[in-house]
């Protein structure tokens, strides 16, 4: 009995440093790192205003902030939608049949993240949708995870027939046109 009360004894004072922690062994989380300028699972509550008809904005150089990637993007502070003012008349944007396999019949904006679901930027798909990445926008997409990344869609409004796919985890976005179901 001498031996049981000695080993009961010997393992509560082992036990004392995560009764310390909070009784579960629970840790202290680490502090937060710096907010990130782009991404980090920032999401837009909408998507960008239609661009200045006239005159037509002169393209800008694109400068790399830290912390910004020189794809489109989306920057956290304000939501601005970075690069989409500058692409309007975008000769590539342009479809000669917008929605010519319709237009997609799931939801959008901020409280619709899809699961990409596989595929590559010619062709991807989650919940049954398919979509393609215009062809001006295939080297903004190399960083895609296209069987794990979430995405939100918002509409275009400058460039019809298109939808803009939302990176979470990245902060950019690409031009992207339904392909059906």
């Amino acid at each position: 009995m001498k031996k049981f009360i000695g080993l009961v004894g010997a393992l509560s004072f082992a036990a004392l440093p995560l009764m310390a922690q909070g009784g579960r062994g629970e840790q202290h989380p680490a502090p937060h790192p710096p907010p990130r300028a782009v991404g980090g699972g920032h999401i837009p509550q909408r998507g960008p205003a239609p661009a200045p008809r006239a005159p037509a904005p002169a393209p800008r150089a694109q400068v790399h902030e830290t912390g910004h990637p020189s794809a489109p993007h989306v920057d956290v502070k304000g939501s601005v939608w970075v690069g989409h003012d500058v692409r309007r008349d975008e000769p590539g944007l342009r479809l000669e049949h917008p929605w010519a396999h319709g237009h997609f019949s799931g939801a959008f904006g901020p409280s619709h993240i899809y699961r990409l679901g596989g595929g590559t930027y010619r062709r991807f798909g989650f919940d049954g949708f398919f979509f393609s990445v215009a062809e001006p926008d295939w080297g903004y997409a190399n960083d895609w995870l296209w069987d794990s990344d979430d995405i939100v869609l918002y509409d275009d409004p400058d460039h019809p027939g298109y939808y803009l796919a939302y990176n979470v985890r990245l902060g950019t976005y690409v031009h992207v046109e339904y392909m059906g179901e």
